[in-house]
């Protein structure tokens, strides 16, 4: 009989003994060697680049020994990158915890400041075995954002002086008040060599044309220091440089010295910035990830993560380094290089450690100005203007401004507690300011409720409600996310009666608010519209004589008030979901992927079948969805426009051509008289004559769908037109030029409305014209064969 084999067996070689009471057992598998791929070797190296220079001007704006950046930046990759849970995120000195750690080496010194940071992993790593960590994303956006903008402010006013040629002040009122003299006193070498590097730092990512594309790939913050580096060489200046001392003489920590309160509080504030600035950092590397589409990495695990950080803070504490966080910046630098596992954060720890041991000549070179200039350049962007917009629509400024005041004139932990407390008071002022308002319209009797409805406001609904004359019609407008049980008990009991009385009572709010019984509404008290065939083909419309309803009220009626009921309900229940998505639309601009033309047949709603939202599709439709050849277009050059500008000025990967089912345009071709009327539609429809003779061409093999023929002519014709389409997209110049350069795949797509089911041409022969069904699984869909990815040849 043979024995079993542990299950650890394949782990580690079995004893002797083992062996010889196990002649039989089967093979242990062979170890899987260490690789590392590619795309995570150049990210490491891309995130190198970035961390070297930060590291060490993050060192000197909290006057450590500047080791202890190198330290700290190497640390973070290769123990936290190896033991966190965010796979991707890289972790390492941050600007997050500068004023922290500035006032701990002033207060207590660089020793006991390494013993804060220890003690603070170890709290982190208490926290993370409690489970806790999903808890510190409560904190409101409002304080944490503040809190880096104070954070940010007072980095930048103190390293001012440094740029200026001075000597920094111990706190911001101190800094402000020196600056007058300071600029009385002004060093031009040390100003000249700033100025430079912040020009680098603005003018390198706005480089255009080509070269710009080229060079791009060089982090700014590199090329900013190593400019300014060797101009000041050159010149000769004489100037105050970075010292790295020998690594014998490098300080560790001592037992902590001081009183236990103060003590107590450093380690907490360093545990709570560090801890919550790590965790957001992780959430946001997921949706960076995300967006990229890989499918490979996996989601961040946040109480492994928080115990990743807080062994990487005993670490760099006990070897002398600055505590540590997860940076974001570095970590989307190294998600946008491509990096594809956690092996490119270690990796780029590993450089650091070569940098540190090796290139110490080099960096001596540095000027402390050029350095000063980008750790002010970094406490200048994290006060963003983008933050102040949202926490501003979000009624949420008083908590920002409050909570970055705090930051700057009293300390982080003083004003992240500020900021906690004034957020407290404004959740319990707006759960107490319900605002009820009564008006009448039109014969219909408007009841809004602005604000969330709990127990407090139910004596004010109540009594708005009861100013509603009995038998009238009656909309209750509900502008608010919560509802309680004893207000919703005094609507649904105010409801029920008003229509015993022969009143009507519609009840509306926006998305996501809980409003009474939504999926039971009574047919007396329906509202189906306005879109009546999409929107309530599942509900059964009240008679007009039960509600007093008009027949629009239903959706019917004239299209006008269909339509404009329907941009009614985009703005009560879309818009508050969307706005702040097209808002970063706006400001950014359009960056669609996907060109998709397809029919302008209205049962094509192409953002349904592709779930695709705001910003993701570069849309054109047509009759038939055709692609005139070039010089053919007879003044209509609507569409050849639309593709040059998505392929030249959008830069999009991909373009796909939809047909569909049914095409009435396609019917069209079939069996219009090509010696009749040239009417608009006829002259457009001559561009799908080619499709017409490619279908009837016998000695071509004719499209199909994956395991049947065609149903008829007109479905072989819609097939083959999607083909035939793609072919004149070739010949497009843009398209042209962008297959060639390996920039731009051609897709073909077919949809059955019917079935309501869509299919791919795949790559397998394509001349045959093989649409492949798309099957859909739990929560994704995917094709069953790969897309036709285009001839490039």
């Amino acid at each position: 009989m043979t024995a079993c084999v542990p299950t650890h067996a394949t782990d580690s070689e079995p004893n002797r003994a083992e062996r010889d009471h196990q002649p039989h057992s089967p093979p242990k598998e062979p170890r899987r060697r260490f690789r590392i791929a590619g795309a995570d070797l150049s990210a490491s190296i891309a995130v190198f680049l970035i961390a070297l220079p930060l590291s060490l001007g993050i060192a000197l704006a909290t006057d450590a020994p500047l080791q202890a950046g190198l330290v700290a930046a190497a640390v973070g990759g290769l123990v936290a990158g190896r033991l966190g849970g965010s796979p991707l995120q890289v972790s390492g000195p941050a600007a997050g915890l500068t004023v922290v750690t500035a006032d701990l080496i002033h207060q207590y010194g660089w020793r006991t400041t390494c013993a804060i940071t220890v003690l603070a992993g170890l709290t982190q790593l208490g926290l993370a075995y409690l489970r806790v960590a999903r808890s510190a994303l409560a904190v409101s956006p409002a304080i944490v954002h503040g809190m880096l903008a104070g954070i940010g402010v007072t980095i930048a006013v103190a390293q001012l002086h440094i740029v200026l040629g001075g000597t920094p002040q111990s706190s911001v009122v101190a800094n402000v008040g020196a600056l007058p003299s300071q600029l009385a006193d002004l060093h031009p070498g040390a100003l000249s060599l700033s100025a430079l590097t912040l020009a680098v730092l603005l003018a390198w990512p706005r480089i255009p044309g080509r070269v710009g594309r080229a060079v791009r790939g060089l982090p700014a913050a590199l090329v900013a220091v190593a400019a300014a580096t060797a101009v000041a060489s050159l010149a000769g200046l004489r100037l105050a440089r970075v010292d790295l001392p020998s690594w014998s003489s490098h300080a560790l920590p001592q037992l902590p010295e001081g009183p236990v309160l103060g003590l107590t509080a450093a380690v907490l504030t360093i545990t709570l910035v560090g801890s919550v600035e790590s965790l957001l950092s992780a959430v946001a590397v997921d949706k960076l990830v995300t967006a990229r589409g890989e499918p490979r990495v996996p989601r961040a695990d946040l109480d492994r993560e928080l115990r990743g950080q807080g062994t990487a803070n005993v670490v760099s504490g006990a070897l002398g380094g600055l505590p540590i966080t997860g940076v974001a910046v570095r970590s989307a630098a190294n998600v946008a290089s491509g990096a594809t596992s956690r092996n490119s954060t270690m990796l780029h720890g590993v450089w650091v450690v070569a940098a540190a041991l090796l290139l110490i000549p080099v960096l001596e070179l540095i000027p402390l100005a050029s350095l000063a200039a980008l750790v002010m350049a970094v406490g200048v962007q994290m006060v963003s203007l983008h933050h102040i917009r949202t926490v501003t629509r979000h009624r949420e400024v008083l908590v920002y401004a409050v909570t970055t005041l705090g930051v700057v004139f009293l300390g982080v932990l003083e004003g992240v507690a500020l900021g906690i407390a004034v957020a407290v008071g404004v959740a319990l002022h707006r759960l107490t300011r319900t605002r009820i308002t009564h008006e009448e319209k039109e014969g219909v009797h408007h009841v809004h409720v602005r604000g969330q409805l709990t127990f407090l406001a139910v004596p004010r609904l109540s009594r708005a409600l009861h100013q509603v004359p009995q038998g009238a019609d009656a909309v209750v407008e509900l502008d608010g996310s919560f509802m309680d049980h004893a207000a919703y008990e005094s609507l649904q009991d105010w409801r029920h009666a008003h229509r015993t009385f022969g009143g009507s009572v519609e009840i509306t709010g926006r998305a996501g608010t809980r409003i009474a019984e939504p999926a039971r509404v009574s047919a007396a008290g329906c509202r189906c519209r306005p879109w009546t065939p999409w929107r309530n083909h599942q509900c059964e419309a009240p008679a007009p004589a039960a509600t007093g309803s008009a027949p629009e009220e239903t959706g019917e009626g004239p299209s006008g008030h269909q339509l404009a009921r329907g941009i009614s309900a985009f703005q009560s229940n879309t818009a508050p979901l969307v706005r702040s998505e097209l808002a970063r639309l706006a400001r950014e601009g359009q960056q669609p992927s996907q060109l998709f033309l397809t029919c302008a047949d209205s049962r094509l709603v192409t953002s349904m079948i592709t779930s695709s939202g705001p910003g993701d599709l570069f849309v054109v439709r047509n009759v038939g969805n055709l692609v005139p050849l070039p010089g053919e277009e007879s003044g209509d050059d609507s569409v050849a426009a639309a593709i040059e500008y998505a392929v030249d000025v959008l830069k999009v990967r991909s373009i796909t051509v939809c047909g569909h089912s049914g095409c009435g345009a396609m019917q069209a071709l079939l069996t219009t008289d090509p010696g009749g009327a040239r009417t608009p539609l006829k002259r457009w429809l001559r561009h799908g004559l080619p499709s017409l003779e490619r279908a009837t061409d016998n000695n071509r093999p004719w499209a199909r769908l994956s395991g049947r023929e065609p149903a008829d002519m007109v479905e072989q014709l819609c097939l083959t037109n999607v083909i035939q389409q793609l072919e004149h997209l070739r010949a497009h110049e843009s398209v042209a030029r962008a297959l060639r350069e390996g920039a731009l795949e051609l897709h073909g797509m077919y949809f059955h409305v019917g079935e309501a089911q869509a299919y791919l041409l795949t790559e397998e022969a394509p001349e045959s014209g093989v649409f492949d069904r798309v099957a859909g699984t739990a929560g994704t869909a995917g094709p069953t064969g790969t897309l036709l990815h285009d001839t490039r040849a």
